[in-house]
């Protein structure tokens, strides 16, 4: 019989052995769980966590490096301790990735461990979702039922973004699971007033800003708030713990900052994504203000306007829920708006200190907070962010509908219920009509399922309790049904490039319109100035001018300018670099970064190596720092992927870095520590779009003083052979 916790009580705590009482071996206690739990209930937990691992471990290899950006700074790191701690792009440590090293950490660790390859880069994202997910049901479970816990756990798996990014090596893993450890040590600081939990909550959010930097701050407002006002201290104890766990953030997530800052600039490398070799700059700049109000410094594009589309997608109140986020996140959004007001209600006189509201607050708290910023920011905006929404929704789903079922008696609570389920299998149903192609009759079932269960949840506090979880758990079938099928989608293929996203083909549409299609490409239709086409779904993609793409997710330019501007030497119709063919990672998934929606090649998915330039490069590598250059991060990740030697990426991801410059490239080629540069490539202009950046200064002297050398379709030239004359 399950244990049931009056609104405001203190938690159930743990039956202790009498003294002289002998413990339970381990085993035992790990697979027994609380005394006072049903016997169902901790195996139940450890198959949960077993089954999203091996559903996570799923065709795994498959995305083989996924985003080579992040992949070759793990590499690095595997080979230099230096660009270990820097998360430099290679081990010659030329320049950093865009933001700090630490979910880089793991990555690299398991490489020096298991060796360069798709399992040791991607096994400890897998194990960042389980543990997510642990934590989500260990929080839950804490003040609610254990089946809350387990429908909470449940939703969080199976959430086709988060089934993405806990597959994928992107810093959203890291950030997702420690600002969920976050909120669940200051759900216990809120039990019982201790400060340890608020200082380790204050600790996770800290190292989570060294994943991925202001995001990390998103639900601060949020947790202090509620901390503020809930917790069983006296006021001044309040913001004294609240000023302790601050600096507990600051030492967590500073100490790093402050070695970088500190550090001599010229015995480090290049702060990638910043103008002036900062990473307060890149923090406070790219990363931040400029992802709010859309002025990048160095980006490849602009934001969208307050309210209206930009090149990053609609914004506004409804930017979670349209075609372009709704199949990756929202699909039990409006049920968990509901059943938050739902469990305040229920709430409501409860006294100051009830954890059960103050956990509702703070759950409940972050994902509103985090859901405003996403759906207004006017900077780079990615589907895939929204994996930080996943344990927040699935928290307050699971509480939401513990603290209802155990109130269905109450009448509002079962109307409550039944507008839960109607509002998950409507939604479902509006999210699966946008793939109509894809599973037709499930649409169908999903609302007829969803409607009849709401039907049996209005009666559940009429009817038997059997006949009540039959409704209850028809309700939960049918809401989970949806994305469950979107998230078996995303399993079943490979992903790479920068930009991907879950569920089948057509499921995540941004722009709008016959030339803002997009699937993993840029939104709205591609580069500034760049004119779009809708082709055939994994046919053409979208071109730019007269670019083709073939199902296998290959792209050709013709060579043409784009128009308003383009890139030096050529455009990028279609995706591709001027005669240059450009494919996804090998055993990537085809056309993520390309298929409807015009993968940009160097700049997105990298490079395709052939063996020819593989050996070419290979050769006397060890007497050169750098065996080449390239103009932007992910052409030269892809090379040294292939060859395991370090490739220096000019100009940062976009190309757009002034790192380094001419005078220090030449000095480079002067001393003899680079020996090829790599034609083609990323964006290779200014950050101000013009064509005298420090890239195209850089391609302009190779080309005009090294001899060229082809291997099959790529150009390389030789720096250390001058043309003759």
């Amino acid at each position: 019989m399950t244990t049931q916790i009056a609104p405001g009580a203190p938690a159930p705590a743990t039956a202790a052995p009498q003294s002289g009482e002998p413990r339970p071996p381990f085993v035992r206690r790990v697979w027994r769980g609380r005394p006072e739990d049903p016997r169902w209930v901790r195996p139940a937990f450890l198959a949960l966590l077993l089954a999203t691992g091996l559903l996570y471990l799923y065709n795994l290899s498959a995305s083989g490096y996924a985003n080579s950006f992040y992949s070759a700074a793990v590499q690095a790191g595997s080979q230099s301790w230096k660009a270990f701690f820097f998360g430099s792009l290679d081990a010659g440590n030329a320049i950093t990735v865009d933001k700090p090293p630490a979910s880089l950490w793991p990555m690299a660790l398991s490489v020096r461990i298991f060796g360069l390859n798709a399992w040791a880069i991607l096994v400890p994202e897998v194990l960042m979702g389980v543990g997510t997910v642990a934590v989500v049901y260990a929080s839950v479970r804490r003040r609610f039922s254990p089946a809350a816990g387990l429908i909470a756990g449940t939703v969080l798996a199976l959430t086709p973004v988060a089934a993405l990014m806990f597959r994928f090596n992107n810093p959203d893993a890291m950030l997702a699971l420690l600002l969920a450890v976050a909120c669940h040590l200051v759900v216990r600081a809120l039990e019982d007033g201790r400060t340890k939990w608020l200082l380790w909550a204050g600790a996770a959010i800290g190292l989570a800003f060294l994943a991925k930097t202001l995001q990390a701050f998103l639900i601060l407002p949020a947790l202090a708030a509620v901390y503020a006002v809930c917790a069983p201290v006296p006021l001044r104890k309040r913001l004294g713990q609240l000023a302790a766990a601050t600096a507990a953030l600051v030492v967590s997530g500073g100490w790093w900052v402050a070695v970088v800052e500190l550090w001599p600039a010229s015995s480090r490398p290049y702060v990638g994504g910043s103008q002036n070799n900062s990473f307060l700059e890149l923090t406070f700049g790219y990363n931040g203000l400029g992802r709010l109000n859309g002025e990048e410094t160095g980006s490849v594009g602009g934001g969208g306007g307050g309210g209206g589309g930009g090149r990053w997608g609609e914004t506004g109140w409804d930017r979670m829920f349209n075609s372009e986020i709704g199949g990756q996140i929202s699909w039990l959004l409006p049920a968990a708006l509901v059943l938050l007001v739902a469990g305040l209600v229920a709430t409501r006189k409860a006294r100051r200190t009830s954890v059960t509201r103050a956990s509702l607050l703070v759950w409940g708290g972050s994902l509103l907070m985090t859901m405003a910023v996403f759906s207004f920011m006017a900077g780079i905006f990615h589907q895939y962010y929204t994996v930080a929404l996943a344990p927040y929704l699935a928290a307050v789903t699971g509480m939401g509908a513990g603290l209802l079922w155990e109130r269905r008696r109450e009448t509002w609570a079962s109307l409550a219920l039944a507008a839960a389920a109607v509002a998950a299998a409507t939604w479902s149903y509006v999210l699966l009509n946008r793939t109509p192609d894809y599973l037709p009759w499930l649409k169908w079932l999903v609302l007829v399922g969803g409607l009849t269960a709401a039907l049996g949840l209005v009666f559940a506090g009429r009817v038997g309790r059997r006949l009540a979880l039959a409704a209850a758990s028809l309700g939960l079938v049918a809401a989970l049904a949806g994305p469950t099928a979107y998230t078996v989608s995303t399993l079943r293929e490979g992903h790479s490039g920068s930009i991907v996203t879950a569920g089948p083909a057509g499921a995540s549409r941004m722009g709008g319109g016959p030339g803002g299609g997009m699937r993993g490409g840029f939104p709205g239709g591609g580069m500034p100035g760049q004119q779009g086409q809708q082709g055939q779904q994994g046919q053409q993609g979208q071109q730019g001018q007269q670019g083709q793409q073939n199902g296998n997710g290959n792209t050709q330019g013709n060579g043409n300018a784009l128009p308003g501007g383009g890139f030096p030497g050529g455009g990028m119709p279609g995706g591709g670099m001027p005669g240059q063919n450009q494919q996804t990672a090998p055993g990537g998934r085809t056309g993520d970064a390309g298929r409807a929606g015009g993968g940009m090649g160097g700049l997105l998915s990298g490079a395709n190596v052939s063996d020819e330039a593989k050996k070419l490069l290979e050769t006397d590598a060890d007497r050169y720092t750098w065996v080449a250059a390239s103009v932007g991060s992910q052409n030269a990740a892809s090379y040294q992927l292939a060859t395991g030697e370090a490739v220096m990426a000019i100009g940062g991801f976009n190309g757009t870095d002034p790192s380094p410059t001419l005078a220090q490239f030449r000095q480079y080629v002067a001393e003899g520590r680079i020996h090829y540069f790599i034609a083609g490539g990323s964006m290779g202009r200014g950050g101000n779009g013009n064509g005298n950046g420090t890239s195209a200064q850089i391609s302009e002297w190779v080309q005009a003083n090294f001899e060229e050398v082809t291997v099959g379709s790529a150009t390389f030239y030789d720096l250390t052979q001058k043309t003759s004359g």
